[in-house]
């Protein structure tokens, strides 16, 4: 059964690192791409980073960039969100996803964890 747990959110300060986990409980690590998404209140789910099967192809949301770090974990069948210099604007419930298909859009994922609240703090 598929089932994605995010873990590692919390309250920071802006300037502040948090990571964050998704841990595969099913089989869905083997499916392909991950990718982490963000949902801030009152605004659309949009897109933040994602990391292909062989993690060859990254990819970031233009303000994220140079700031947040996606990686995985084969042998955990856990992906990552580090995220550092956080800021206030990051503020948003955080999902982590996983699908064939194309990694920047939500209609490329099949699978997705239950979110995970990051509130940063100026």
């Amino acid at each position: 059964q598929v089932h994605l747990v995010e873990s590692g959110g919390g309250l920071v300060q802006a300037g502040g690192s948090l990571r964050l986990s998704c841990a595969d409980s099913g089989r869905t690590f083997s499916i392909g791409g991950m990718g982490w998404f963000r949902q801030a209140p009152g605004k659309e789910r949009e897109f933040v980073a994602a990391i292909s099967w062989s993690g060859g192809v990254i990819y970031y949301q233009e303000s994220v960039k140079g700031r947040f770090t996606i990686s995985r974990d084969y042998a955990k069948n856990t992906a990552y969100l580090q995220m550092n210099s956080l800021k206030p604007e990051d503020t948003a419930v955080y999902s982590c996803a996983a699908g064939r298909g194309p990694l920047r859009v939500e209609s490329g994922y099949d699978y997705w964890g239950q979110g995970t609240q990051v509130t940063v703090s100026s």
